[in-house]
């Protein structure tokens, strides 16, 4: 039988699936107080990097630690579901988070389980990065790339012209995909990190680390796909939490035409 498990990142007390594949793992456990969930910071971790790193630590932690079959990335309040948009309005919307069955068939037939693509239509994700953050990082890690790994140059471009992309840092992936995937990743932020003085910006900025994570994801993804037959399959993702959807809206617009930076999450 195919071990599996999917880790919960949370940095509070949160509803977490009873499931047996689900692991609740504290993010930033090292500078925080117990919650009672097992911490990113034990073994070999970063967990202390957290502020910047954000969801990252809980990934270092299960790439350094952690043996399973698949490995999978959610959140305290985004997981995914089977279900479609008119089901998941429901006001208990957690009784469709995906159960053990549901994941156990997915990965009998699917190397990679995604999030659907967020599209963002008037933008790219280079110019949605750059209208909403600070771009300097980004274009740094287009230039660590081009060190690094000179032939994902073109691909990151790419990418960087989509108007779509996986977002959220979440994904259920086989254990030798997962492996791959963070042996490329950790080295380019790493170089990053040493690169930018992260003290030049607030606490919600100073995550750009993780935030730019998610754009190196869909490189990484799209490489992959170019050079393997990779079976993935895309699940609409059900949030726990509430939107403020005219406020978000109002921000992103604001961004693009008024060049007002996000001040905070959504």
């Amino acid at each position: 039988m195919k071990k599996v498990t999917v880790l919960v990142a949370t940095h509070k007390l949160a509803k977490i699936p009873q499931d047996n594949y689900y692991l609740p793992i504290h993010a930033g456990r090292i500078n925080a107080e117990y919650l009672g969930y097992k911490g990113d910071n034990t073994g070999d971790n970063i967990s202390f990097k957290n502020p910047y790193y954000s969801e990252l630590t809980v990934l270092y932690w299960a790439w350094k630690n952690l043996k399973s079959d698949y490995i999978g990335l959610v959140h305290y309040r985004r997981f995914f579901t089977k279900r479609s948009a008119i089901s998941r309005i429901s006001k208990d919307k957690f009784q469709y988070v995906l159960k053990d069955k549901e994941i156990k068939n997915l990965i009998e037939d699917y190397d990679i389980i995604l999030p659907k693509k967020r599209k963002y239509y008037i933008e790219t994700l280079y110019s949605h990065y750059k209208h909403t953050m600070y771009i300097e990082p980004l274009d740094m890690s287009r230039d660590i790339i081009k060190e690094q790994n000179p032939n994902l140059l073109s691909t990151f471009d790419k990418v960087m012209n989509q108007s779509s992309g996986h977002m959220f840092n979440m994904f259920i992936m086989r254990q030798d995909l997962f492996d791959q995937y963070c042996q490329w990743l950790f080295p380019i932020l790493e170089e990053l990190e040493e690169k930018v003085d992260i003290s030049q910006y607030d606490s919600f900025h100073a995550r750009f680390l993780g935030r730019i994570s998610e754009l190196l994801f869909n490189v990484w993804l799209d490489n992959q796909k170019e050079n393997k037959t990779l079976k993935i399959a895309e699940l609409p993702i059900v949030s726990d939490g509430k939107t403020n959807w005219p406020k978000k809206i109002g921000s992103f617009l604001g961004a693009k035409y008024g060049n007002k930076k996000y001040g905070k999450s959504f």
